[in-house]
């Protein structure tokens, strides 16, 4: 059960996007809550956050203000009380001992302030250093927020996807050659595959003068249908994809892009792997990565980011995160889903983590035991992923992607058999070392932030930075 009556189910509190949308239409309380057939006190409780939304108030707002309910569910400033409390869970603020009590209270009385609180901490958080001033970054940043706003979960892509995938395999079973087809009859434009001397810097290019979608050779078959799923995406979901965007209010075109390309290569994975048929051969197979590469046509860090978007309301899957790391430990993609994992956070990466140690074994997934400063315990699965592109020179890229679920939850997973979640050994990690408090660490390479270090000159311990305890 979708939409309004669905999401009342979950209590939504959203009394910051009411207001917003109060005085984006110019109204006073009086005045709009008149339109809604409610008291002023009423719409005064709702919008401080002491009132849910009813499903009949949520239909009226949206007959009357023309916008998506659903929206209200992702739409909470910082991503939400849970996503605040990740952020203050930083050794920066140990000292404040902030509950839950006053995280929802901020949220309830400044909404925009907790917003901007976000915002600048995510920035800082970035690469582990000062807030940057590239309009580049700050794009990447504003994206990777409009992303975890919504959980990376965008339902109105999947439902689109999901329509498209069944009306292309009634005309072939091959995927591949029905988006081609669709392609050719619906858009006039045919894909033509194109040698490496021809297109030595592009993988995919669209050509309007020759009503061509050239792709390069170098790209395996899971690869090009992809990219031929992308181009349809572009041509037949622009409607849902331009409501997103317009709808993160990013007002600056780099950001706009980011998201609009993110949005469109999500579309696509949906079209290769749709959401139902998905999620049930990830529950009858145990989310085994390999068969499910093999069912769909998918490549490894294609099944591993689908598996983070599974949070359709009355049909969720697992909550996983995924990362996507250089040997740098540089971060180049990361989804939290909704797995609320502050391991899969900007800036510095423990390297105790054995997520490093899958360069050294290409192609074979590493799987690592993990318990958090907080005695949470995480399996995380790793394995190298190389992209077909390859410079001019031919150099080639190499990444590690790696996802993660709570081992609360991961007993079910065929990639988990003969592991003891709950009680067997696994790996003191932290969250980097600036924000990691663990004091007997042989792996340290600088103090926690905020933490005064202890010298003496009579003593060396297990690093050179110890440092006062809590």
């Amino acid at each position: 059960m979708d939409g309004p009556l669905a999401m009342a189910e979950q209590k939504i509190f959203a009394g910051h996007r009411i207001r917003r949308l109060r005085r984006t239409a110019g109204l006073t309380q009086a005045a709009m809550a008149a339109r809604l057939d409610i008291s002023p006190s009423y719409l005064n409780l709702i919008e401080r956050n002491q009132r849910p939304l009813t499903a009949a108030m949520m239909l009226r707002l949206a007959e009357l203000f023309d916008f998506d309910p659903r929206s209200l569910a992702a739409d909470e400033p910082g991503g939400g009380g849970e996503a605040l409390r990740r952020r203050l869970a930083d050794p920066l603020f140990a000292d404040l001992a902030i509950d839950r009590h006053e995280v929802a209270e901020w949220l309830a009385a400044a909404p925009g302030g907790a917003e901007a609180f976000a915002r600048a901490f995510d920035r800082l958080r970035e690469g582990g250093g000062p807030i940057s001033d590239a309009d580049e970054d700050e794009a990447v940043a504003a994206v990777r927020r409009e992303i975890e706003r919504w959980r990376n979960h965008f339902a109105d892509l999947d439902a689109a996807a999901e329509a498209l995938a069944d009306t292309l395999r009634l005309d072939d079973a091959d995927l591949y050659g029905a988006i081609a087809e669709r392609l050719r009859v619906r858009h006039r434009i045919a894909i033509r595959i194109l040698p490496i001397d021809v297109m030595p810097d592009c993988l995919r290019r669209l050509d309007l003068h020759a009503r061509q979608l050239q792709l390069s050779e170098m790209l395996d078959p899971a690869s090009r249908t992809f990219q031929a799923a992308y181009q349809l995406g572009q041509l037949e979901a622009r409607g849902e994809v331009e409501a997103l965007v317009a709808g993160a209010a990013f007002g600056q075109r780099t950001a706009e892009r980011l998201l609009r390309r993110h949005l469109l290569s999500y579309f696509a994975a949906a079209l290769m792997m749709p959401y139902d048929r998905f999620l049930r051969a990830c529950e009858r197979t145990g989310y085994d990565l390999e068969l499910l590469q093999r069912r769909f046509n998918a490549g490894f860090e294609m099944v591993a980011h689908r598996m983070t978007t599974l949070s359709r309301v009355g049909s969720r899957g697992l909550p996983f995160f995924m990362l996507r790391i250089d040997r740098a430990g540089q971060a180049s993609k990361r989804f939290v889903g909704a797995s609320g994992a502050a391991l899969a956070g900007g800036g510095a990466r423990c390297p105790l983590w054995r997520v490093h140690h899958a360069f050294d074994r290409p192609g074979v997934l590493v799987r690592d035991l993990l318990v958090l400063e907080d005695d949470s315990r995480w399996l995380t699965l790793a394995r190298t992923v190389r992209p077909q592109a390859r410079s001019p020179r031919g150099m080639r890229a190499e990444f590690v992607v790696a996802l993660g679920l709570a081992a609360d939850h991961a007993a079910s997973l065929t990639d988990a058999a003969g592991l003891d979640l709950k009680g067997g050994p696994a790996t003191p990690v932290g969250l980097g070392c600036r924000r990691c408090m663990r004091a007997d660490c042989p792996q340290r390479a600088a103090p926690p932030a905020g933490r005064p270090l202890m010298l003496n000159d009579r003593e060396r311990g297990l690093t050179p930075f110890t440092f006062v305890p809590e």
